[in-house]
């Protein structure tokens, strides 16, 4: 029964997900004006943007323009609702299935913002940060890397000061890390090879899930960029050496199995 709400409530959610994918990179509200066809401009009645079904019955098409309507819409909102469904079935109606389903929410809009516009929105990136850290004294950051260190340095924390700390080292290590490759890189290359919202994207990863998460979305989003990225290269025929890659998108897909993979670490 849970299960259901929390589907539908992601449904409602990945709606509001695709307003803030379309307009937060132009620089739009997500407020005003309502949703409106983004081909003629004109609004769309309330029996129009049922989450899934209306895209079904219009059959992928606005009913005044005729024009078609992206399949991103139902995408992003079904996968909110499996992601909402997945993880209150798995911690049940607690702080944990909150946090996890929040961290899914950003995940999938920065996934979809890359993957339309290579830009991840700082309401995404930095908001979620701040987000992640706000659930870390009443959810435990999957992590214990930094109250190992404080340990060795004779610091004792309590559990929630250890979680606030390692949700805040999670964040900004790993993103510091990120960032001076990048630096390096474009010193070497004398071109830019990351981007400062990858950068902002695994300071909120890590904010999440702590350094070890971090870390694994990392490794992976890169390995899944490799080998994926340079098959879309191959087959489009892109010039690779100019080619920009939706890393975001990667290390999204990667942060999902890292919230997965960390879950049940033995924290210290």
């Amino acid at each position: 029964m849970f299960e259901l709400i929390a589907g539908l409530f992601g449904l409602l959610i990945g709606s509001f997900l695709n307003v803030c994918i379309y307009r937060w990179p132009r620089d739009l509200s997500v407020v005003q004006p309502r949703s409106r066809c983004t081909a003629c401009g004109s609004q769309i009645a309330w029996y129009d943007n049922v989450p899934v079904l209306s895209y079904a019955l219009l059959r992928a098409r606005c009913r005044l323009c005729g024009e078609r309507i992206h399949w991103r819409y139902p995408l992003v909102e079904l996968l909110t609702a499996i992601s909402f469904t997945g993880f209150v079935w798995y911690y049940g109606v607690t702080p944990e299935a909150g946090k996890y389903c929040v961290f899914a929410a950003l995940l999938i809009g920065l996934i979809f913002s890359d993957l339309d516009t290579l830009i991840l929105p700082d309401e995404f990136t930095i908001g979620g940060f701040f987000i992640g850290l706000a659930f870390s004294p009443f959810v435990r950051v999957p992590d214990s890397t930094f109250a190992i260190v404080a340990e060795l340095a004779g610091f004792q924390m309590s559990p929630r000061v250890a979680s606030v700390a390692e949700s805040t080292f999670g964040g900004l290590f790993p993103a510091f890390a990120l960032w001076l490759l990048g630096w390096l890189f474009e010193k070497i290359r004398h071109k830019e090879g990351l981007g400062f919202g990858d950068v902002k994207m695994i300071a909120m990863i890590g904010a999440f899930l702590g350094i070890r998460g971090a870390l694994f979305t990392v490794i992976v989003g890169s390995l899944l960029g490799s080998v994926i990225g340079i098959a879309w290269i191959k087959l489009t025929r892109k010039d690779a050496a100019t080619y920009q890659l939706p890393f975001g998108t990667f290390l999204g897909v990667a942060g999902f199995l890292a919230a997965i993979a960390t879950r049940d670490l033995p924290l210290y």
